[in-house]
C-alpha cells in the first residue's frame, strides 16, 4: 500500500490536518467519560450496599462497546461516500486518470485511507474498552473477536460508501444512498424477521393443541439467513456470547424457533463475518468496475 500514490497523498494531507486528532480526542473522550461515570456509579453502589455486583461492570462493558460500534458504523460511510464523488466535484478525478493510474489503485487508496483513520480510532479506544479487565469480566479472546467484528463492519460499510461514491456524481446523493442502504441492511433485515416471527407466532397460538404433540414454536423462516449480512446482528451475537443475560432477547436463537442447528446457525458468528467480508470484497470490486467504465 505504500506504493499507492493516492494513499500516500491522503496520508500526507491527513498528517497536516487537525481534523483527525480532534476526532480521536472527541471519540475517546466520549467513551472515557461514559466508562468512568459508569465505573464511578458501580463503585458508589458497592460502598452503599457492601455488595459487589459484577453484572454492573459487565453492563458497563456492553454499553461502551455498543456506543463505539454505533459510532464506527456511522463514521466509516461518511469517510468513503464522498471520496470519489468529491474528486469528481472538484474536477480532479480526470487528473487522476491522466496519470494512467488504474482505477483499482484509486479505489483501494481511498478506501485504505478511510480505513486507516477508523483503525486509529479502534486501536486508540482499546484502553477504555479494557477497563473491565480490572474486574476480570472479559478475556483477550473476547476483545480479539470484538476487534474482528469492528474491522469487518468497517470494511462492509466502507465498501457500500465507496460503491455509491463511484456511482453518484454528487457527494450529497452518495451519502444519502449509502446511509439508506445501511439502514436497510441493518434495520430492514431485522424488522423483516420480527414481522415474519410475529406472523408465525400468531399462527402457532391459533393452532389447537393435539394430544401428545407439542405446539410448534414460532420462527422467521428462511429470512433469518438475511441476518448474515447484518453487522449489527453479528455484533449482538458476539455480545450475547460474552455477556450472557444482557442481550438475550435479541439473539438469533429467538428467530430460529425449535429448528435444529445446522452448519450455518451453529457457527453463526464466524459464518456471518465471512459472508460480510465476501460482500465487502464484491462491493469494492464493483466500485472498481464502475470507475473503469467512467475512465
Amino acid at each position: 500500500m505504500r506504493s499507492n500514490p493516492v494513499y500516500r497523498r491522503e496520508r500526507a494531507v491527513r498528517a497536516r490536518s487537525l481534523r483527525i486528532p480532534l476526532i480521536v480526542f472527541v471519540f475517546n473522550g466520549l467513551l472515557a467519560a461514559v466508562a468512568l461515570l459508569g465505573m464511578y456509579s458501580a463503585v458508589e453502589h458497592v460502598k452503599a450496599s457492601s455488595f459487589i455486583q459484577y453484572s454492573n461492570f459487565l453492563q458497563l462493558y456492553v454499553f461502551v462497546v455498543t456506543l463505539e460500534f454505533l459510532m464506527l458504523i456511522f463514521i466509516m460511510p461518511a469517510l468513503t461516500s464522498g471520496s470519489i464523488s468529491g474528486e469528481r466535484e472538484r474536477r480532479t478525478l480526470e487528473l487522476l486518470f491522466t496519470t494512467r493510474m488504474p482505477p483499482s489503485k484509486i479505489v483501494t487508496g481511498k478506501l485504505c485511507s478511510a480505513f486507516g483513520q477508523l483503525f486509529l480510532l479502534i486501536v486508540s479506544s482499546f484502553p477504555v474498552v479494557v477497563l473491565t479487565f480490572v474486574y476480570g469480566s472479559m478475556s483477550v479472546q473476547d476483545i480479539g473477536l470484538l476487534f474482528l467484528c469492528y474491522v469487518t463492519a468497517a470494511l462492509l460499510t466502507g465498501g457500500i460508501g465507496i460503491l455509491f461514491s463511484c456511482l453518484m456524481r454528487r457527494s450529497t446523493l452518495a451519502n444519502v444512498c449509502t446511509y439508506g442502504v445501511l439502514l436497510l441492511l441493518m434495520a430492514g433485515t431485522y424488522m423483516l424477521n420480527v414481522f415474519l416471527y410475529g406472523i408465525s407466532r400468531t399462527k402457532a397460538d391459533s393452532m389447537l393443541p393435539v394430544a401428545g404433540q407439542l405446539r410448534p414454536a414460532a420462527d422467521s423462516g428462511a429470512a433469518v439467513y438475511l441476518l448474515l449480512l447484518n453487522p449489527g446482528t453479528t455484533f449482538i451475537e458476539i455480545l450475547g456470547s460474552q455477556a450472557v443475560g444482557s442481550v438475550d432477547g435479541m439473539l438469533i436463537s429467538s428467530f430460529l424457533g425449535n429448528r435444529p442447528l445446522n452448519v450455518v446457525t451453529g457457527n453463526w458468528i464466524l459464518v456471518s463475518l465471512g459472508v460480510q467480508l465476501l460482500l465487502a470484497v464484491c462491493l469494492i470490486w464493483g466500485a472498481i468496475l464502475l470507475l473503469k467504465r467512467r475512465e
